[in-house]
C-alpha cells in the first residue's frame, strides 16, 4: 500500500515495467498519459466529466466512427501536412497534392481495364464522366497504374457501410492503358453530414461546429516504382467547399465541370446523351523504396 502525490503517481505509471516491451509504444504512451494528467489538473476536470468522457469514448469505439473524429479534429490533415513538410525538406515536393483518405475505403473493388462504370441505371444524379492520365513527375504516362475510386451515393452514404447498397456500389479499380489513361462514368455526388444522433455529432454539437463535408470523390493511385497517392477531388459550387469539417479541401483539387459534353465517343460507358465531363491528371512521385509503392490504404498499411 502506498500514498502518492500526482507527480509520484505519474512517475510510477510511466516507469512501471516487467519486460522490455516496445520502446516506441512506451515513449508515445508516456507522452500522452503525461499530457492527460496535466490537462486534468490544469483544467480541474471533475470526476463526472472524466467518466462522461470515458463513456463517450466507449460508445465512439462501438459506433465505428473513430475515423470521423480523427478527420474532424484535424489529425488526418495534420499527418498529410507533416508528410508534405518532410517532402519539402527533402526536395520531393512534386505531384498531385495529397488529401485525406477518410475512414470509408474498402479494398477489393472490381478491376477494369481503361474505363469503368461506377453507377447503375437510372442515374441517381447528373451523369459524370471523369477522365485523364496518370503521369510521373517528368510528364511520362504511367501505363498499368491502378486508380481506385469511390464516392458516396445520392444520400451521402457509402457502400459496405450502408446495408441498402450492393457490395462495391460506386467503387471501382481502373488499370490505365498504354498511354496512362483512365476514365469512369458515375454521377455528381452530393456533400453530406456526419451521422446524426451519434457520438460524433454529440461532440461537434458540444463544440458548436457543423459536421458537413463538401461533395468529393476519393482516389488511391498506385503503380510499380511510384509512390502510392491518396487524394480526393472536390466538386465546385458546394456550400461547404471552403468550410469542410474534415479540413480536406486543397488548392489544385477542385475540378472544373464541363456540362453538355456530347455523348459521341463515350457509348461504351452507357452514355447516350450530353453529360458533364471532368478532366483530371494524377501526377505521382517516384518511390524511394518498395514500401512507398505498396498499393494499400492507410489501415491496411498500418496493420500489415
Amino acid at each position: 500500500m502506498a500514498e502518492y502525490t500526482q507527480q509520484q503517481l505519474l512517475d510510477l505509471v510511466n516507469s512501471s515495467q516487467v519486460n522490455p516491451g516496445n520502446d516506441r509504444v512506451r515513449q508515445i504512451t508516456q507522452r500522452i498519459v503525461s499530457d492527460l494528467f496535466r490537462a486534468i489538473d490544469d483544467l480541474d476536470i471533475k470526476p463526472d466529466e472524466f467518466w462522461a468522457g470515458v463513456d463517450w469514448l466507449a460508445r465512439l469505439g462501438a459506433s465505428g466512427q473513430l475515423g470521423l473524429i480523427t478527420a474532424g479534429l484535424g489529425f488526418d490533415r495534420l499527418i498529410d501536412i507533416r508528410e508534405e513538410e518532410a517532402d519539402e525538406a527533402a526536395g520531393r515536393a512534386a505531384g498531385t497534392p495529397r488529401a485525406i483518405e477518410g475512414p470509408l475505403y474498402i479494398a477489393g473493388a472490381p478491376l477494369s481495364d481503361g474505363e469503368a462504370r461506377l453507377d447503375e441505371d437510372p442515374a441517381a444524379g447528373t451523369v459524370l464522366v471523369m477522365e485523364g492520365q496518370v503521369r510521373d513527375v517528368d510528364g511520362n504516362p504511367v501505363a498499368g497504374a491502378l486508380v481506385d475510386v469511390w464516392h458516396a451515393n445520392e444520400l451521402g452514404r457509402y457502400s459496405h457501410f450502408d446495408p441498402d447498397q450492393a457490395d462495391y456500389h460506386l467503387r471501382r479499380k481502373i488499370k490505365t492503358d498504354a498511354q496512362g489513361r483512365y476514365r469512369f462514368r458515375s454521377f455528381i455526388p452530393p456533400g453530406y453530414a456526419i451521422p446524426p444522433n451519434s457520438p460524433t455529432s454529440e461532440l461537434f454539437m458540444a463544440l458548436g461546429r457543423h459536421g458537413n463535408r463538401p461533395a468529393h470523390i476519393h482516389f488511391l493511385v498506385a503503380a510499380e516504382g511510384q509512390r502510392t497517392l491518396t487524394t480526393q477531388v472536390n466538386i465546385p459550387g458546394d456550400t461547404f467547399l471552403d468550410d469542410d469539417f474534415a479540413f480536406a479541401t486543397r488548392d489544385g483539387l477542385v475540378v472544373e465541370l464541363q456540362p453538355n459534353t456530347p455523348a459521341a465517343g463515350y457509348e461504351s460507358l452507357g452514355v447516350n446523351a450530353p453529360f458533364t465531363r471532368v478532366c483530371f491528371d494524377f501526377v505521382v512521385q517516384p518511390a524511394l523504396d518498395a514500401d512507398e509503392a505498396r498499393p494499400q490504404a492507410r489501415m491496411d498499411r498500418a496493420t500489415a
